[in-house]
C-alpha cells in the first residue's frame, strides 16, 4: 500500500500484545489457555482509588484539563518525588500522560533528529527501539548478559557511547529480566555518564515498588545529582497500584524539556483523561499499605516460577530482583525436536510450539534483543503458575 508512511515500515507491532492477542483468540475458541504474556497484575484497583475516581465524576470532573495535567496532580507527583527519591521538583518541571508510553513517546519525538542515536540495554522493553525509530532516530544496543544477571555493565556502556549518543535508557527494575540495580551499580553507571555530558537519561521507574529480598530501588539522578539537568525520571501508577487501563503515567525533568513535550502531546493526545488523573491524585496521595503486601505476593510467585523452571533440564532460571517477570535460557534446548519432528531452533518457535502443544503463552525473547530466552509474567495466580511450570516441564521433557 503505496500511500502509507515509510516511517511505520520500520517499526513492528508489540510482540506482547500480539501473543496475549493470541492467548486470547485461542481461550475465546474454546482452548485451555494459560496466559503468562501480560505485563498485568491480576490484583484489582485499590478501593480508595476507585472511589476518588467516582468521586472526580460525581462533582462533575469530566472536562478537558490542562495538556500536562491537573495541578492537583502535579503536586502529587512532586511530593512523591521528594518523599520516595530525594529529587526536587517544581511543579513546572513535572509532566503527566496518558501512560508511561507516551512520557517515552513525547520525549523522543520532542529531541531526535535523524542520525541521533538512543543506547537501549538489551534485554529492552520491545517499545523502546520502535519509539525511537518512529521519532526519527537509531537505537543503539548494548549487550546485558545472563553471566551478568541482565545488567549493563559500566564497560559496556562506555563503548556504546559515540559523539551521536543523545540518550540511554535504563530500566531498573527490568522489564522483561526483573534486573534491578543496586546503589553501587548505579553509581558506575552514572560514573560514565557524569563524562559525556552530550548524553540525555531517561531513567524508567515504572517497577519501582516492586522490589524483593530487601533490594533497595535508586534512580540514576538520586545517586549522581551532577545528572539531574539532563535526566527524565519516568514513573506511572499501572503496576504499584494496579491501574493499567486508567492510563497514567508521569516524569520530572528540566523545564525545557517539559516545555517541549507538551508540545507534543498538545497535538497527540491532549491531556490524560480528567478522571484517572483524580484517580491517580488518590493513589499517590492516599495509603500506601497495600503496596509492600502486593510486592511479598509477587515474591511469593517469582519463587514458585524460579524453583520451577530451574529443575528443567537445558533451562536456566536467573532470579530476578524486581517487577514480574522471569527470563529463562533455552540455550540448552537449541537443536533438540518435538515429539512432531519440528527443530526448536529460536524462541519463537520454541514459544508457537509450547503454546500449540501445552496452551502456555510466553513471549519469545527475540521481542526483546536478547536470545535465546522467553519472558514469563507471574502477574497471575500461583494455581495458573504451578499448572503452568508443569506443562512447560513437559514440554521440555518431551524434546529429543
Amino acid at each position: 500500500m503505496g500511500f502509507i508512511s515509510d516511517t511505520l515500515s520500520r517499526v513492528k507491532p508489540s510482540a506482547t500484545i500480539a501473543v496475549t492477542t493470541k492467548a486470547r483468540e485461542l481461550k475465546a475458541a474454546g482452548r485451555d489457555v494459560i496466559g503468562l504474556g501480560s505485563g498485568e497484575p491480576d490484583f484489582d484497583t485499590p478501593d480508595n482509588i476507585k472511589a476518588a475516581a467516582i468521586d472526580a465524576i460525581n462533582r462533575g470532573e469530566t472536562k478537558y484539563t490542562a495538556v500536562e495535567g491537573i495541578p492537583e496532580l502535579k503536586q502529587a507527583i512532586v511530593d512523591k518525588f521528594k518523599r520516595e527519591n530525594g529529587l526536587d521538583y517544581e511543579l513546572s518541571q513535572v509532566f503527566a500522560a496518558p501512560g508511561g508510553k507516551p512520557i517515552i513517546y513525547n520525549a523522543m519525538m520532542a529531541t531526535l533528529n535523524p542520525g541521533d542515536e538512543v543506547i537501549i540495554p538489551t534485554p529492552y522493553w520491545v517499545s523502546y527501539p520502535d519509539i525511537v525509530l518512529l521519532a526519527g532516530g537509531t537505537p543503539v544496543f548494548a549487550e546485558a548478559t545472563i553471566e551478568n544477571d541482565f545488567k549493563l555493565t559500566a564497560q559496556a556502556l562506555e563503548a556504546a557511547i559515540t559523539a551521536k549518543t543523545k540518550w540511554v535508557i535504563f530500566n531498573s527494575p527490568s522489564n522483561p529480566s526483573g534486573a534491578a540495580y543496586g546503589r553501587e551499580e548505579m553509581q558506575e553507571l552514572t560514573d560514565v555518564l557524569v563524562r559525556h555530558p552530550h548524553v540525555w537519561v531517561l531513567t524508567d521507574d515504572m517497577y519501582e515498588h516492586l522490589v524483593y529480598d530487601d533490594f533497595e530501588f535508586v534512580t540514576p539522578a538520586q545517586i549522581e545529582p551532577k545528572l539531574y539537568d539532563r535526566t527524565l525520571t519516568m514513573n506511572g501508577v499501572s503496576k504499584a497500584y494496579a491501574m493499567t487501563g486508567w492510563r497514567i503515567g508521569y516524569c520530572g525533568g528540566p523545564v525545557e524539556l517539559i516545555n517541549a513535550m507538551r508540545k507534543v502531546q498538545s497535538q497527540s493526545t491532549s491531556n490524560p483523561a480528567s478522571i484517572s488523573q483524580w484517580a491517580a491524585v488518590e493513589a499517590l496521595n492516599g495509603t500506601q499499605d497495600f503496596i509492600p503486601k502486593n510486592a511479598e505476593l509477587f515474591k511469593g510467585r517469582r519463587d514458585l516460577v524460579v524453583a520451577a523452571l530451574s529443575q528443567i533440564e537445558g533451562m536456566i532460571c536467573p532470579n530476578p530482583q524486581g517487577a514480574f517477570y522471569v527470563y529463562p535460557s533455552i540455550k540448552g534446548l537449541i537443536g533438540k525436536k518435538t515429539p512432531k519432528g519440528v527443530v526448536i531452533d529460536s524462541d519463537a518457535t520454541f514459544a508457537s510450539e509450547l503454546l500449540g502443544e501445552t496452551g502456555v503463552a510466553v513471549v519469545p525473547g527475540e521481542a526483546f534483543g536478547l536470545s535465546p530466552n522467553f519472558r514469563v509474567s507471574y502477574a497471575t495466580g500461583e494455581d495458573a503458575l504451578r499448572e503452568a511450570c508443569k506443562r512447560i516441564k513437559v514440554f521440555c521433557n518431551s524434546l529429543v
